[in-house]
């Protein structure tokens, strides 16, 4: 046989009609061969890879569980310390975890039960609450727990030791200082002081949700969870623009925090478009030139109060007057702070709610222009959404939003020393 076979050995081959022929079994081992490997492929692709993350915050800790699918599950408490969750999926799951440094969470472990995957989350005590709920795109089910911090046990009471009545040069003792559990707030006017704004209110509603939702409600419920975050971690007095459901002139709202002599000032919004996909949050500080349309379209609505209508795009002294507000903000380096500020807050939306990440962004918003000190506006998620609109109905979620404008807000002040929020 001549040696032009090359590697083929002569008992693979067969020579018919003056052709060479590989044997139909081979073929069938190779065909075989690549279906495996296309099945693989498909199987790889088919896997729902969840990753588990644990973080804490200041008044919780969470677990965040992030899908490339959407999964079925169950949460129960199996053990007083001890939250069982159990998943399942039409593919196969692969979970993937790090090490745990958590001041509540011991440890995050996986198992399996028959076709079920459990994760386990063991607490470092029994003494905690949970809450959970999901976001989508990508899925993530997230657990929020918050440590139960139970009062001091009290001695029995000792029968009362009978001691003379004062001289009239003796006054009894003063008692001690109560420590209330949180660091003293000066109420003088030489306090630091943080305000916050509830956009809209009273007749101005502001935006509305498919399920009747109010704009004006929601930020009232989220400025008063932001602020019992600040007075119960923060040596800051915090001063409401409004505690209730009344209308709040734009001018006044700014004058509250320059008669406080504030360090921050943080008005909070619910979002509309009208494009019902729009979703996420976004954060704001001053420019008067606006980012895009639709934020310039925003900052219009936002700006339009009713005794502001018309006036915003015809007056030319007003908008001369913002330059120079514009002007002596950006002398003092109140641009620089506010758009750190917005940067940090932006950042913490992000990573603690799930919702997509529209960025920080730059906005005439009028109630922005006279406040003399670091400000920013805050569009937390879209009411005109409506999965974002029964998101912002729900309690914790509006505690989520609270918990992640104070982490930003905290995070600021760590960069800028204190007393170098104002001139």
């Amino acid at each position: 046989m001549s040696s032009d076979a090359g590697s083929i050995p002569a008992a693979s081959i067969s020579l018919l009609k003056d052709k060479w022929t590989v044997p139909r079994s081979r073929y069938r081992i190779q065909a075989g061969f690549l279906g495996a490997l296309l099945f693989a492929s498909l199987l790889a692709q088919n896997i729902a890879r969840v990753r588990v993350s644990v973080r804490d915050y200041a008044e919780f800790s969470r677990v965040t569980l992030e899908s490339t699918q959407t999964l079925t599950f169950t949460i129960a408490r199996r053990t007083p310390g001890v939250i069982e969750v159990g998943l399942e999926s039409q593919s196969p799951v692969h979970i993937q975890s790090g090490p745990v440094t958590s001041r509540l969470i011991r440890s995050v472990s996986m198992s399996r039960q028959g076709s079920r995957n459990i994760l386990s989350i063991e607490g470092k005590t029994e003494s905690y609450t949970f809450t959970h709920f999901t976001v989508g795109n990508p899925f993530q089910l997230i657990l929020d727990l918050r440590e139960v911090r139970r009062p001091a046990e009290t001695p029995l009471a000792k029968p009362a030791e009978k001691k003379p009545a004062p001289t009239v040069a003796e006054k009894p003792a003063a008692p001690p200082p109560q420590d209330t559990g949180r660091p003293a707030v000066p109420l003088s006017s030489g306090g630091r002081t943080i305000v916050i704004d509830p956009g809209h209110g009273g007749m101005e509603s502001g935006a509305q949700g498919k399920f009747g939702t109010l704009e004006k409600d929601i930020t009232l419920a989220v400025s008063l969870k932001l602020k019992s975050l600040i007075e119960r971690n923060l040596a800051f007095r915090v001063v409401l623009t409004r505690d209730k459901d009344v209308e709040v002139l734009l001018e006044n709202r700014a004058a509250a925090a320059n008669n406080n002599d504030a360090q921050f000032f943080i008005s909070i919004h619910a979002n509309g478009s009208y494009k019902k996909s729009s979703s996420g949050s976004e954060t704001f500080f001053l420019n008067l030139n606006a980012t895009d349309e639709d934020v310039r379209r925003l900052a219009y609505f936002e700006n339009t109060q009713t005794e502001l209508q018309g006036r915003i795009a015809a007056d030319q002294d007003y908008q001369d007057d913002i330059r120079m507000i514009l002007w002596d903000m950006a002398q003092a380096a109140y641009i620089r702070q506010s758009s750190r500020l917005a940067e940090l807050v932006q950042a913490e939306l992000n990573g603690l709610l799930g919702t997509a990440n529209r960025g920080i962004k730059q906005a005439p918003f009028k109630v922005l222009t006279e406040v003399a000190c670091p400000a920013i506006l805050v569009e937390v998620a879209f009411l005109s959404n409506p999965e974002e609109e029964r998101l912002l109905g729900k309690e914790e979620f509006q505690w989520n939003v609270a918990q992640a404008i104070y982490q930003g807000l905290v995070n600021t002040i760590r960069e800028f020393p204190a007393g170098g929020y104002r001139r």
